[in-house]
């Protein structure tokens, strides 16, 4: 079997509500499930009752369950297909969320489930572990998992809430700068930047930007512009 994937840059997009973007994307990536087991291990400062109930309100068409009340997570992962549904990992802090999945003995159950065709959404952090490791996203090591090591949905890198702004008067890095620093140091992986408001979306084997605005691809000391709902399965090879 085959992941079938959905990889959301963001929540949201501009000051739209929460996930108002994504819907029409998750349900149609959904089919006829609507039956979601919810990874909340990205949150840090709300409680992970609080996201279940932010995630089930923004998707009332679905029947949301949070992985932190299952008695057994590992099992109720591997049984996610049996099951009737879809593994659905939200966005926060991607150094929480990977060293949860690590500390809960859930990272392989869940490469298994999701090689074994288990629906899989995620979004900005969720979205970051999809990716061979997540030395590419934004947020700020508050956390040391064991390994920075990710799901390997796909064989390369991801960045999520991708923007190319500079605000007058800055002096860091940009981001652009950031991500060629990290291509220049390992060469033979690409980074796949998303937009907010656009997705990733793997399946079938066939691997899509979706969304109405473009995307770039870095690697070594290039970046490669890619326009909407460009067909980008070769990355699935590993090379650009």
């Amino acid at each position: 079997m085959t992941a079938h994937a959905l990889m959301l840059s963001s929540s949201r997009q501009g000051d739209e509500a929460y996930l108002e973007h994504a819907r029409p994307h998750i349900l149609a990536h959904l089919g006829d499930i609507r039956d979601l087991l919810f990874v909340p291990y990205a949150a840090v400062t709300g409680t992970y009752d609080e996201y279940v109930n932010k995630v089930a309100e923004a998707l009332p068409d679905c029947n949301v369950t949070g992985l932190h009340t299952m008695e057994d997570p590992v099992a109720a992962i591997n049984n996610a297909k049996a099951n009737g549904q879809s593994i659905v990992v939200g966005g926060g802090n991607t150094f929480h969320l990977l060293s949860t999945l690590y500390a809960g003995a859930l990272m392989v159950p869940m490469k298994h489930a999701i090689a074994d065709a288990t629906p899989y959404i995620g979004w900005s952090a969720g979205s970051n572990i999809c990716g061979q490791s997540i030395r590419t996203t934004n947020d700020m090591p508050i956390i040391e998992p064991p390994s920075f090591e990710a799901l390997s949905i796909v064989p390369f890198q991801l960045n999520p809430h991708y923007t190319d702004f500079i605000p007058e008067g800055h002096n860091g890095e940009t981001r652009d700068q950031r991500l060629i620093e990290f291509t220049s140091l390992n060469p033979d992986v690409p980074v796949v930047a998303i937009r907010e408001g656009t997705a990733l979306k793997l399946t079938d084997n066939k691997l899509t930007l979706v969304g109405d605005k473009d995307g770039f691809i870095f690697s070594a000391h290039d970046k490669k512009r890619i326009a909407p709902n460009t067909d980008l399965t070769e990355l699935l090879q590993s090379e650009v």
